[in-house]
C-alpha cells in the first residue's frame, strides 16, 4: 500500500517510516560493521522505505553520511535525505555550535560526503545556548535561498524556540523524541506543529529499543551500552516498563504482529505525526520496521493500546 506523506507545505514525499542512521555510525551502538551497515541501508530501500535520516555528527568523521553515499549513491533520485547541522566532535566530545558560519560550513561538508547537490530536509540539530535561535535560523534561510537544501527542520526545541526560528525561517519539520511512553510534546509543541502545518518526525519510537520487547526482564547491559544512563532502564521504571511489555506481548500474539510493529504503527497513526525514525544496524531490523507500511491498527486496537498506556502512567526518563 502506498502511503507517502508530505513534509510540511513542501512537495517532498516520504514514507511514514524513516531509517534512522545514527546506529550505523558506530559511536554508541555495539556490534556495528561496515558490511552490515551498507546491507541495512540497501535493505531499507528494498523494503519500501525512501527516507533516510542522518546528521553531520553521526560518526566522528561523518561515517553515517559516507555510508549512505556508498550504499545508495546511485539511487539518489529515489530517496529523500534528511541531515542535521550544529553539533560536531572535538576529541570525541560533542560540541554545539550553531553559529551561522559553522552551519553553512557543515552543510557544505555534508553535501560533499553525500555526494549530492542538495539535502532534502536539513535540520538544526539542537539549540546552541551561545547563539540566538534567530541567528541560526538566518543561516538556514540562506542555505534554502542558495538551493543547497530543499526544506528546513529543527530538533529538540522548546515551543518558544520553535516560534522564534519559524519567524525568521519557515520550518517544514520538527524532530522530537516521541513514543507511547514519552508524550510530552502533546502538551504544546505537537498542537503548534499541527496548526502551522509542520511535520513531526518522531525519534525514539521504540524508546531506544525498549519498546521492541526484546530486552528480557533480567537483561544485563554491556558496559559500553549507552542506554544505561537513562532511568527508564533501571529499578522501578524498568519493572513497570516490563509489565507494560508483558501486556503488549499478549496483544502481539493475538494481533499477529510483533511488539515493535504495533508500537511503531501506533506512533505513525497519532494525529500530527508524519513519520517515525527507526534506527537500525542490521537488515532484519529495518525489514521488520518496514512491515508497518503494510497494515493499520483499527480504532478498537488503538483504544486498547491507549488504555494500557494510561495504566502504565508517566515515565521517569
Amino acid at each position: 500500500m502506498s502511503q507517502l506523506r508530505t513534509i510540511g507545505k513542501t512537495d517532498i514525499q516520504i514514507t511514514p517510516i524513516a531509517m534512522g542512521c545514527w546506529p550505523i555510525s558506530g559511536v554508541t551502538s555495539v556490534d556495528v560493521t561496515e558490511e552490515a551497515s551498507l546491507a541495512t541501508l540497501k535493505a531499507a530501500l528494498e523494503a519500501g522505505i525512501n527516507f533516510f535520516d542522518t546528521a553531520y555528527c553521526y560518526g566522528y568523521e561523518g561515517e553515517s553520511e559516507k555510508l549512505i553515499t556508498r550504499a545508495l549513491g546511485d539511487k539518489r533520485d529515489d530517496i529523500v535525505i534528511a541531515s542535521k547541522g550544529g553539533i560536531h566532535w572535538e576529541d570525541r566530545k560533542q560540541v554545539r555550535d550553531a553559529s551561522p558560519g559553522r552551519i553553512v560550513q557543515e552543510c557544505d561538508e555534508s553535501l560533499q560526503r553525500l555526494n549530492t547537490d542538495r539535502i532534502d530536509l536539513h535540520y538544526l540539530h539542537g539549540p546552541d545556548p551561545e547563539i540566538p535561535v534567530s541567528e541560526s535560523a538566518g543561516a538556514f534561510k540562506e542555505l534554502l535561498a542558495a538551493g543547497k537544501i530543499r526544506s528546513v527542520g529543527v530538533s529538540n526545541f522548546t515551543l518558544e524556540q520553535l516560534k522564534e526560528f519559524h519567524a525568521v525561517c519557515p520550518i517544514s519539520a520538527y524532530q522530537p523524541r516521541y513514543n507511547m511512553l514519552q508524550r510530552d510534546i502533546e502538551l504544546d509543541r505537537l498542537p503548534w506543529c499541527r496548526e502551522n502545518q509542520v511535520s513531526v518526525m518522531a525519534y525514539w519510537p521504540l524508546m531506544k529499543g525498549l519498546l521492541a520487547g526484546k530486552l528480557a526482564r533480567d537483561h544485563q547491559f554491556a558496559p559500553e551500552d549507552g542506554r544505561q544512563k537513562y532511568p527508564m532502564f533501571h529499578g522501578a521504571e524498568w519493572e513497570k516498563n516490563q509489565d507494560f511489555l508483558d501486556e503488549l506481548r499478549t496483544l502481539s500474539a493475538e494481533w499477529k504482529h510483533s511488539i515493535a510493529e504495533i508500537v511503531i504503527r501506533w506512533t505513525i497513526q497519532q494525529p500530527g505525526i508524519t513519520c517515525a525514525l527507526c534506527g537500525a544496524k542490521r537488515p532484519e531490523q529495518i525489514q521488520e520496521n518496514a512491515e508497518v507500511l503494510n497494515f493499520e491498527l483499527s480504532e478498537s486496537q488503538l483504544e486498547t493500546l491507549n488504555r494500557l498506556i494510561q495504566q502504565r502512567g508517566p515515565i521517569q526518563s
